[in-house]
Parts: structure tokens; sequence; C-alpha cells
């Protein structure tokens, strides 16, 4: 078993479900003959992948742009309004049933949107007011290992050797990270990235005990909604209303990228990859979003991350990877 990448319905990233293998019926790719109309159509879903990556690895730049300008609150505001309008006119451009099922899976898509998307999405931003993008990106990103811990400890799933050593390499990037920050006082931003890596792992383990009957698609779109409701109540309740015509252009402009390319565009570019690629690949290919991220707060931010940071990300990196890579059985 492994954790494979399943949209949860966030900025900056997707959400990670257990993948189980049952024996026999593992998707057998081979090697496809030349007129094999999978080559053409794996070509395209690798260069969705690619597109995915670099969408969501920008994503943490334009958060960084528009939080010089605009609170977290307002930030995840427009948003997830502007993902919440491109996720249901997707769904009803595919034909997908919108509604969920009356009963508990309601009362279950708002907790999970809760925790993985309004938990996530506000910690995350209010971490980059006073971190370094670089090192919040890569932090948020140790989620998978703490999804495995909170699988081990909520719903029994057993720690094999691989998400063990996850969670020891990720522990050591964290005080590879967060050691040196400590000694100048408390970290907040590191601590508030951890909380967000929580967070998003809290709401996938409970999307996985709730088992909600529903299309992923019409789940992502709910998830939005709720998440803009809640966040909307927020924001007037402690800013007032918003005036956004008063921003800058780069500002709008960063707002603009997280709503329609950030969330609209690449969690279409999901969907696709996710009914093309085994789980394996689509893995592998969400791993590049922190590394984009990082390389682009270096090149676009101007940050310059120490010596112990880069072990801390090579670290954090590696840990994401044994968990999101581990071996799937084989048939016997």
């Amino acid at each position: 078993m492994r954790w494979m990448p399943a949209c949860a319905g966030m900025s900056g990233g997707c959400g990670f479900v257990r993948l189980e293998t049952t024996p026999g019926k593992q998707r057998r790719s081979g090697m496809p003959l030349a007129t094999d109309p999978r080559r053409t159509s794996d070509a395209a879903a690798r260069l969705l992948l690619v597109l995915l990556s670099l969408a969501w690895g920008f994503n943490w730049l334009m958060t960084k742009v528009a939080l010089a300008e605009v609170s977290p609150w307002t930030l995840r505001l427009a948003g997830y309004g502007i993902g919440t309008a491109f996720m249901f006119a997707l769904v009803r451009l595919r034909g997908r049933p919108a509604m969920l099922p009356a009963g508990p899976a309601r009362l279950h898509v708002i907790v999970s949107a809760l925790l993985s998307v309004v938990g996530f999405g506000l910690l995350s931003a209010f971490a980059q007011l006073s971190a370094m993008t670089s090192r919040v990106a890569i932090v948020t990103y140790s989620m998978p290992v703490w999804a495995s811990l909170l699988g081990w400890f909520v719903l029994g799933e057993r720690l094999n050797v691989m998400s063990t050593l996850g969670l020891v390499l990720c522990v050591a990037g964290l005080a590879a990270l967060i050691w040196p920050l400590a000694s100048a006082g408390m970290p907040i931003g590191m601590l508030l990235a951890l909380g967000a890596a929580v967070s998003w792992a809290g709401g996938t383990v409970y999307l996985k005990w709730a088992r909600i009957q529903g299309d992923p698609m019409a789940i992502t779109a709910w998830q939005l909604l709720i998440s803009f409701v809640v966040i909307a109540a927020g924001v007037v309740a402690l800013e007032g209303v918003p005036l956004l015509w008063r921003l800058s252009l780069p500002t709008l402009a960063a707002l603009a990228y997280q709503g329609f390319i950030g969330t609209g565009i690449a969690y279409f570019f999901w969907f696709e990859i996710v009914g093309r690629l085994p789980a394996a690949t689509a893995s592998l290919g969400t791993l590049w979003v922190p590394v984009i991220a990082i390389l682009g707060a270096v090149v676009v931010l101007g940050e310059r991350p120490t010596a112990l940071d880069v072990v801390g990300f090579t670290l954090i990196f590696a840990a994401a990877a044994s968990v999101l890579l581990q071996p799937v059985a084989r048939a016997t």
C-alpha cells in the first residue's frame, strides 16, 4: 500500500489517499505497441503532469506576492471563490453528478474541507508571512509522512519499513530547518507550516475513514464551496468587506493565478492525469511541486537557503518520496 496523490481541493497542492492494490488487479502498462493509442494518451498525461507540477509549484510564489498587499484571509477568499466557480463549471461540463448523497456524507465533506482546505490554506499562508517560502513549501510537503502516522494511529494501518524510514527522515529534516531558527526565538512560521501539513494529513485520513460516496470531482467542488463560505465569514467578521479594486496589478494577477490556474486549471489537469497514468507515476510527478517552489523562491523571490536548509529540504523530500513511492505488492 502507498499514499498516492488525490485532489483535496486546496491551494498549493493536492492530498493523498492510501492506495490498496488487490493481487492480480494491478494496472499492467507494459510496453505499448507503436500503434497502441495508449502511447499518445500517456504522453499527453505526462505533459499534463509537468504542467500541473509547474502550476502548483509556482502557486507558492504567487501566494508570497499576494501576501505583500492582502491578508491570508483575503488571499484564500479570492482563490477559493474563483476555484469554486471553476470546479462546479467543470463538473457540469463533464456531466458529473453534482449533488452529494444525503445524510452523513455531507457532514463528512464539511469536516474534510475544514481540515484539508481551510486549515491548510490559512496556516500555510500565515506561515509565509514570517518564514521563507522555500522552507514553508517543503515543511508542508511532509504531509504524506504525517498521513501515514495518523493512518496508523486512527485507522490501525501498519507502519512498514518505508513509512518508518520516512518518519525518521522527516523528523531529521525538520530539526535541520527549525533548530537554527529556534536559537533566535520561537520559529512561528515553521510551526504554522508544520500545522498546515498535519491539518492536510488529518483531512486526508478523515476522508479515508469516512469513505464518502460520491463523484471525486463534485466532492472537490463542494469542499471549495464550503471553504469559501467559511473564509468569507471570517473576512467579514475580522476585516470587513475587502476592497479588491484598490489592489495593485501584480497582486490582482497573483490572486487570479491562484484561482484560475493554481486551483481550477490545475485540478482539471489532475483529473485527466489520474484517469490515464499509474499511481506511481502520478506520485513521482507531484514530488516536483516542492522542488519547483524552492527553485522559484530562489530565482524569483531572491531567497538564499543556508547549507542546513538544503540538508533539511533533502531529508524531507526523501521522507515524502519514501512514503509515496513504496513498492506495490505483486500478484503471485
